[in-house]
């Protein structure tokens, strides 16, 4: 399929570099993983071209902004990957959109830089690396805190969507991996950190308070649709106290989105079509550290008529962002 639209597609800018090559290690493959961060208009865009994706929205790299514990430096760090993003993009704005890096150390700041982000540079929306830390190490803030709902008011009223993308969970928190490091980052940890994370906010009441909310969530929902009817089912049979007023699955069906980014597999990817609905599903890649032929050659072989397979890999993720394509 030629013209496809990916949004999980990550740069990286040199003072975050170090962050994505302790995820990646130096023995597979990082030296090109770390060009390809750096770069934008060399191989990317080769790569693009050869395997019919017409549009990236990138973010910067994990853990980045996230990692950083000094709520000043944190600031300062977001402003400057987001100006030297929106500088990428403006060379080719056809081909590269942005979404915005947050300081989420500081809602208040969060909140002035991605209405910054998006009146001023264009962005179309945010993409953040999950919890955030703040002054030690030892720390993991959810979003679904109350010192966040003014953060997330600004965010329906700009109406751009959120993009949560995984992290690792923080070295003194890491009990559960003990003995076990090939558990800790993408092959298992991500799914986990990342799905814990969303769906606090979804028990939280967050989208009753705000409910025309626009959450991502990468790797065809980070273990999500394959669990929605037992959560369902055990929060309904369970005196927990769960706070929201309707059940999980119909807020994750309404205000969450999923894409293909890293997870290539037929199976899980029908499933989480089936559960999610098509419209709320849509193509990505996970660049650098996915491959661009592996992710376009998968997704334009998949059994799929060519309606749904334009909705998926272009049309729903015009209609989400209001993209300005045929």
């Amino acid at each position: 399929m030629q013209g496809k639209i990916a949004l999980e597609e990550h740069f990286a800018i040199e003072g975050t570099l170090g962050g994505s090559e302790k995820l990646v290690g130096t023995a597979t493959g990082w030296s090109d993983i770390s060009r390809r961060l750096i770069d934008i208009h060399d191989l990317r865009l080769t790569d693009m071209d050869k395997y019919g994706i017409e549009y990236s929205i990138l973010s910067l790299n994990a853990p980045a902004v996230q990692a950083v514990l000094d709520t000043k430096e944190a600031i300062e760090l977001a402003r400057i990957a987001n100006d030297a993003l929106a500088e990428a993009c403006a060379k080719r704005p056809g081909r590269f959109g942005a979404f915005a890096a947050l300081p989420m150390q500081d809602a208040g700041a969060a909140a002035v830089e991605l209405e910054r982000c998006v009146t001023e540079l264009g962005f179309h929306g945010a993409l953040v690396n999950g919890f955030t830390q703040r002054d030690i190490s030892d720390s993991a803030i959810f979003f679904d805190l109350p010192e966040y709902r003014p953060f997330w008011a600004k965010v329906q009223e700009l109406n751009v969507p959120f993009y949560l993308h995984p992290r690792t969970a923080v070295p003194e928190r890491r009990q559960h991996y003990e003995n076990h490091p090939w558990l800790v980052s993408a092959a298992w940890g991500f799914a986990v950190e990342t799905s814990i994370h969303a769906l606090r906010l979804v028990g939280s009441g967050l989208f009753d308070e705000f409910p025309k909310l626009k959450i991502i969530v990468g790797h065809l929902g980070e273990h999500i649709p394959y669990n929605m009817w037992r959560i369902d089912h055990r929060l309904k049979k369970l005196p927990l106290g769960y706070p929201a007023k309707k059940p999980m699955s119909a807020y994750l069906k309404e205000n969450f989105y999923f894409t293909t980014s890293g997870n290539f597999h037929d199976t899980t990817f029908h499933l989480a079509l089936e559960e999610m609905g098509v419209d709320h599903i849509l193509f990505s890649v996970d660049y650098p550290f996915e491959d661009m032929v592996d992710a376009a050659d998968w997704f334009d072989k998949t059994e799929l008529s060519d309606e749904v397979r334009q909705k998926i890999g272009r049309g729903n993720a015009i209609d989400l962002f209001g993209l300005n394509f045929s």
